[in-house]
C-alpha cells in the first residue's frame, strides 16, 4: 500500500543522509509495485520519486518519473510538468522544456503553487521578465481566493512566498516598489 508516511520517511532519511539516489530508487519501486490509495495516488508517488532523482542530479531518471506521474494522472501536490521542465532544461532539451512552460501559460495560471515553481524555474534560467509575470499571476490568484473565501490574504503562506519572490525579481530588474511589494509588510 502506498502511503504518504512511507514516502515522507524516505524523504526524511534522504535529507539526513544525502543519498537521494537510494531514496529515488526506493520510491520508484514503491510507486511501481505498491497499491494506490486515496491518501497516496500513484501519480504523486512517481512525482515524489522524480523529485528525488532531481536531487540526486539524475535528470533523465527524473524525466521518466515525471512522465509516469503525468500518465497516471490524478491528484498531485504540483503539476508534474513544472519539475519535468526543470529536468528537461538540465538535460539540455530547452525546446521541450519551453514547450511545457508555454503550454502552462496558454492554459492560464490556475494554481499559486504552480506559479511559484514556474517563476523560480524561470529565475534559475535567467528569464526574469517571464518569472515576474508568473509570480504576479500567483499573487493575484492568492488574493482572489482570499476575497472569494472572505479570509485575510495574510493567512496564506503561499502568498508570502510569492510576494517575496516577486519582490526579489523586481529588485533584480531595477523596478520601483509597487502595491504588491508594499504588501510584504502586511503579509
Amino acid at each position: 500500500m502506498l502511503s504518504r508516511e512511507q514516502f515522507d520517511s524516505i524523504e526524511f532519511d534522504a535529507a539526513a543522509s544525502g543519498d537521494h539516489a537510494a531514496a529515488a530508487r526506493a520510491m520508484t519501486e514503491l510507486a511501481t509495485t505498491g497499491t494506490e490509495t486515496v491518501g497516496m495516488p500513484r501519480a504523486e508517488a512517481f512525482l515524489r520519486a522524480g523529485e528525488q532523482w532531481l536531487l540526486a542530479d539524475m535528470p533523465a531518471e527524473a524525466v521518466a518519473g515525471f512522465r509516469r506521474a503525468m500518465t497516471h494522472g490524478g491528484p498531485v501536490f504540483v503539476d508534474p510538468r513544472v519539475p519535468l521542465a526543470r529536468a528537461l532544461f538540465q538535460l539540455g532539451r530547452q525546446s521541450e522544456a519551453q514547450a511545457l512552460i508555454s503550454r502552462l501559460k496558454a492554459e492560464g495560471p490556475r494554481d499559486p503553487r504552480t506559479c511559484d515553481l514556474v517563476a523560480e524555474l524561470l529565475v534559475d534560467r535567467g528569464d526574469l521578465a517571464a518569472a515576474l509575470d508568473w509570480a504576479t499571476a500567483g499573487v493575484e490568484l492568492c488574493l482572489a481566493a482570499a476575497r472569494q473565501s472572505g479570509g485575510s490574504p495574510g493567512e496564506d503562506p503561499e502568498l508570502r512566498l510569492l510576494l517575496g519572490l516577486r519582490y526579489r525579481i523586481r529588485n533584480d530588474l531595477g523596478l520601483p516598489e509597487d502595491e504588491y511589494d508594499a504588501m510584504l509588510d502586511e503579509a
